[in-house]
């Protein structure tokens, strides 16, 4: 697998079936990246179907940190409102902080997988450091410049490979993915 080439790819963190694709291959624990993968940079809002899916994965025993090169306190206060630890200013995707919260979970590589919506971030900082990498698609377009900048070179590596899955609600019933990005039908704002 290459640096810069998603072990998976999603449509969303929730379109993840927690038994079959963590669960059943023994990854217990995520190291969860924040903006535009748990919550949207446009709203600062976490969708209903991302807090369903979180809230289900922790029943099954499936532990989290987050990890964000974000360094404003703002991320400090999501994450205590979650109840999750944090590695704030992880400057992704240099591996220290990925080290930093496999101590921090207790957590064994063979057991974790990173997850995120970044190529050059995400998925590269895992890699470095022998993780699993899944990338999702962002939940808007609404990011930094930088970030803007190089999702036309994630675009351009990814070609035509296409997310996997749609989340589904309790019932098992396919829901809408509030404000997740589909390729060619991009949300702009």
């Amino acid at each position: 697998m290459g640096l810069l080439e998603p072990d998976r790819y999603f449509s969303s963190l929730a379109s993840i079936h927690i038994q079959q694709d963590l669960i059943q291959r023994g990854l217990t624990c995520v190291l969860l990246d924040i903006d535009n993968t748990l919550r949207s940079r446009a709203t600062h809002d976490v969708p209903r179907s991302q807090r369903v899916w979180l809230a289900r994965a922790r029943d099954a025993g499936v532990r989290f940190c987050l990890l964000s090169n974000n360094w404003h306190g703002d991320v400090h206060r999501f994450a205590d409102s979650l109840d999750l630890p944090i590695v704030a200013k992880a400057c992704k995707p240099l591996p220290f902080a990925y080290g930093v919260a496999l101590k921090r979970m207790g957590a064994s590589k063979e057991e974790t997988v990173a997850v995120g919506d970044q190529l050059m971030t995400d998925v590269a900082g895992a890699h470095l450091v022998g993780l699993e990498a899944w990338l999702v698609l962002p939940l808007s377009e609404v990011d930094i410049r930088r970030t803007l900048l190089l999702r036309n070179l994630e675009r351009l590596l990814l070609g035509a490979r296409q997310p996997e899955g749609v989340p589904v609600s309790l019932e098992g019933s396919p829901v809408a993915m509030e404000g997740a990005c589909v390729p060619g039908e991009r949300e702009v704002r």
